[in-house]
């Protein structure tokens, strides 16, 4: 889980002797951790937020979609199939599931129904988001649509499977809380209750995301899975705490207390790319979220993230981005933060 991830305590530096003498900042119990630095970095809002019920044998198709969908089954059971997925899933009350890649699916309580668009079945079975009381035995879906507005939205859903499944009783345990007050909720509206209930879908998608980690066998190779490894982990969270630094190969390593060969062999297997390359990627996702969101020369935002100059730092933004600075400046609009 991301919450139990422990960084490797450091000797205690103020942080302007470390600036001065080129030292890494030390990592600290405040330090944000990696999962949600990247969360707050590609702004997950929310699209919608609430449920609705199945009531009856429906089979309801969902289209493709963009970002990532977080539910979780209030009530009842009912079958969910992903296209490309070969088999279906069985939800029952208290599963919870993402849907990142955006692939259409559907949800049924039967598997040999018909599906029917989900607009068509809201027309014609009259589902509405608010439920005053959930029926046992009713298939009860509740959760979030969620846009991802930051650059490169697919560093995290690239690194997710296709299905997230939330299943085991400990993991309901942990998610008892939220799924309790969406239910109340959504059971009893009150004013501002839209407002809590998309801050609860965004809780739930943080909580699914930290059990996802927490099962060793479910999570599949890249960025979000080095997150499990305490070598891994220390490396990415220490190029996080401080992207400016002159990190090099040795230097990571011996951050993390491991030989040059073995870091770098290990970091490639687990998060797909070399350190280097993970450095440089993150570098140009905090400068493009500068690019939009302030009004730092290019100059600043350059040296502030360890390029001697734009003219290096303008390169290396094109190789990853696309474009250059000021391309990505001019066609994106900037935002108030």
């Amino acid at each position: 889980m991301i919450g139990s991830i422990v960084l490797h305590p450091q000797p205690e530096t103020p942080l302007s002797e470390a600036k001065e003498s080129g030292a890494p900042l030390p990592l600290t119990a405040e330090t944000m951790d990696p999962l949600s630095e990247v969360l707050a970095l590609l702004k997950p809002r929310s699209y919608s937020a609430g449920g609705f019920a199945v009531h009856g044998d429906l089979a309801i198709h969902f289209p493709k979609h963009q970002g990532i969908k977080c539910y979780a089954v209030l009530a009842g059971r009912c079958w969910l199939v992903v296209e490309t997925e070969p088999e279906p899933v069985l939800l029952q009350a208290g599963d919870c599931f993402l849907l990142p890649r955006g692939l259409p699916f559907r949800l049924a309580t039967d598997l040999a129904l018909e599906p029917v668009h989900y607009t068509v079945a809201i027309a014609r079975l009259g589902m509405t988001r608010e439920c005053p009381g959930l029926t046992e035995g009713v298939p009860y879906i509740a959760g979030g649509h969620f846009a991802l507005s930051g650059a490169h939205a697919e560093m995290l859903l690239q690194s997710l499977p296709p299905i997230v499944h939330i299943r085991s009783e400990q993991d309901k345990e942990a998610m008892r809380w939220s799924l309790e007050r969406m239910r109340e909720e959504l059971r009893t509206p009150r004013p501002g209750g839209s407002l809590i209930a998309q801050q609860l879908a965004y809780m739930m998608l943080v909580q699914a995301l930290r059990l996802h980690l927490s099962d060793a066998s479910s999570v599949v190779p890249g960025w979000l899975s080095a997150l499990t490894d305490k070598h891994m982990s220390l490396a990415i969270a220490s190029m996080h705490q401080d992207p400016g630094h002159p990190w090099t190969l040795p230097s990571l390593a011996e951050r993390v207390g491991m030989s040059r060969s073995v870091f770098a062999l290990r970091f490639r297997e687990t998060v797909g790319a070399t350190p280097m390359e993970y450095l440089t990627r993150w570098r140009m996702l905090l400068a493009a979220d500068r690019l939009k969101s302030s009004s730092d020369g290019l100059c600043v935002i350059a040296q502030s993230l360890g390029y001697e100059s734009e003219s290096a730092f303008g390169k290396a933004f094109r190789r990853v981005m696309g474009c250059s600075p000021r391309q990505y400046a001019r066609v994106t609009p900037r935002t108030a933060e």
